[in-house]
């Protein structure tokens, strides 16, 4: 009979071949018998190789060669439905501690062979598994369906974790770096292929928690905790415009005089079903959906609003998280809140952590001296915490220091102690920086600051934080409300910029307005 684009492979020497044939029977001159077939042979291995291609990118990783998000979950819906009843199925989820660090430091191609060696890694370690998959990312999932034990399980993912820590050489450069593991274990009747995975991330999100670089199993109660989170997110989406957001203030005193010289503001939540809610609760929240940004633009025009009402001689503190330093609108909004409030810039002090120079480093720095150019002072909160402090203070002129509690804590008992704040002092002193110190709550640490030569100080010795209600200095007298005038335009820019201003920046301001 005829046939029409029958396609069949071809082996040749070296090489795989595909035609595809479409021919018709020829018969003898009296049609009794069948003596040929005439036709047409189409060399079409491009288009076989050109859809094995494509098979292979629906399935697989193009960067790394392991199974891709659907294939892995693919394979994991087909194991649970292939289970065993008592048969034990275990899926990991993990993901590269600071890969992104990587990425914006080393560029985009150092990341990509870093992946690279991480999946070679990973299939090294687990050999013994279903599957390894890269999900997207820095992600990859690892499913384990051959009855592992449970001590066997912890096992693995140690060797994942020891694998994973070693030095990475990519282009010249050692990488090290780590890896967070969730661990999730079926449990017939409990869960499904997508419940297994959300349960693995969640573990994930624990071990993340716990200050990464190690694996952590699933527990009942995180799915409640993710609920609870995702709850507060929403409620936090709301809070700013329902007013539950309040400042409280804690005063920083000069040791010598032991007179109060600044204020910081520290945001707290009146929720209105959990009460008080301290930042610890929330602010992580708001840097991973988002709100951070507005957040802290709503702290930093609150505080500069409350301090316009004080004496001209008290500045007010307000801390800035990384997330803000990354916002295209950061110098704007500085420039702006300082005009809505009449304060002029050397009465803010913006407080950094290390973290910020961590990430772009020369893009922060920049940013940072273009903040005070306006005339607005720069701390530098947590010192001696990070890794890099003495850089820090080489490659920007911070005004101030601020000395870690951990480091004042023991400081009227331990040598050390002395001896790490007498150098930060000595240091600060003569890079013409100033020095606070933090978590001051005996008369005893005090005095030893004092003898060690520290500028100011902050703690429970001196009040905790308050509302602005609790600080009766700070109340304004009638006659200072009937003469603060608040800036009506950007043309009242000139007038509350300090003696250090950038021209160029109140110049740009006024083309945009």
């Amino acid at each position: 009979r005829p046939f029409r684009n029958l396609t069949l492979p071809l082996k040749t020497p070296g090489a795989q071949k595909w035609l595809m044939l479409s021919a018709r029977p020829e018969s003898s001159n009296n049609g009794t018998m069948l003596i040929s077939f005439r036709g047409v042979a189409t060399d079409v291995t491009a288009a076989k190789q050109a859809e094995a291609h494509i098979s292979y990118l629906a399935h697989y990783d193009a960067l790394t060669d392991l199974a891709n998000r659907s294939l892995f979950n693919d394979m994991l819906a087909h194991a649970l439905r292939r289970k065993a009843r008592d048969e034990r199925l275990c899926l990991l989820y993990l993901d590269i501690d600071h890969f992104k660090a990587v990425n914006d430091t080393l560029g985009h191609p150092v990341g990509d062979k870093l992946l690279q060696v991480v999946a070679r890694r990973l299939e090294e370690v687990c050999r013994d598994c279903d599957v390894v998959g890269r999900l997207g990312g820095d992600e990859f999932a690892v499913l384990v369906s051959n009855n592992m034990a449970q001590d066997r399980l912890a096992d693995l993912c140690d060797q994942i974790s020891a694998a994973l820590n070693l030095p990475i050489q990519v282009d010249g450069q050692q990488l090290l770096v780590g890896t967070s593991i969730g661990v999730a274990v079926f449990v017939e009747g409990e869960c499904d292929a997508d419940e297994l995975m959300q349960r693995a991330d969640l573990a994930l999100y624990a071990a993340k928690e716990a200050g990464r670089n190690c694996w952590c199993p699933f527990q009942p109660g995180m799915v409640e905790a993710a609920q609870l989170r995702r709850q507060l997110e929403l409620d936090l989406r709301a809070a700013l415009g329902r007013g539950e957001l309040v400042l409280h203030y804690q005063p920083l005193i000069n040791c010598e005089t032991e007179e109060t010289v600044c204020y910081e503001a520290l945001v707290r939540w009146h929720h209105p079903e959990r009460g008080v809610m301290m930042p610890d609760s929330f602010i992580t929240i708001a840097e991973d959906c988002g709100l951070i940004v507005q957040l802290g633009e709503w702290v930093l025009r609150k505080a500069l609003h409350d301090a316009a009402l004080w004496p001209e001689h008290i500045r007010v503190s307000v801390n800035l998280s990384p997330a803000q330093m990354g916002s295209p609108n950061l110098i704007s909004t500085i420039i702006s809140a300082l005009s809505a409030s009449g304060v002029v810039p050397e009465r803010l002090e913006l407080e950094i952590t290390e973290s910020v120079l961590l990430k772009k480093s020369e893009e922060n720095k920049a940013l940072l001296h273009q903040i005070r150019k306006i005339g607005v002072r720069i701390s530098l909160d947590d010192f001696g915490t990070g890794y890099s402090s003495l850089n820090y203070l080489r490659s920007f002129p911070f005004d101030k220091i601020k000395i870690d509690r951990s480091f004042v804590n023991d400081i009227d008992s331990r040598e050390d102690s002395r001896a790490i704040v007498r150098a930060v002092t000595d240091l600060a002193r003569s890079l013409s920086m100033t020095t606070t110190a933090e978590g001051v709550e005996r008369p005893e640490q005090l005095a030893q600051l004092i003898a060690e030569g520290c500028t100011e100080a902050q703690g429970f010795l001196f009040g905790r934080p308050q509302p602005l209600e609790a600080f009766p200095e700070l109340r304004p007298l009638d006659q200072e409300l009937l003469r603060l005038r608040p800036a009506g335009s950007i043309t009242a820019l000139p007038i509350i910029l300090g003696k250090n201003s950038d021209p160029t920046i109140i110049e740009s301001l006024r083309k945009q307005a």
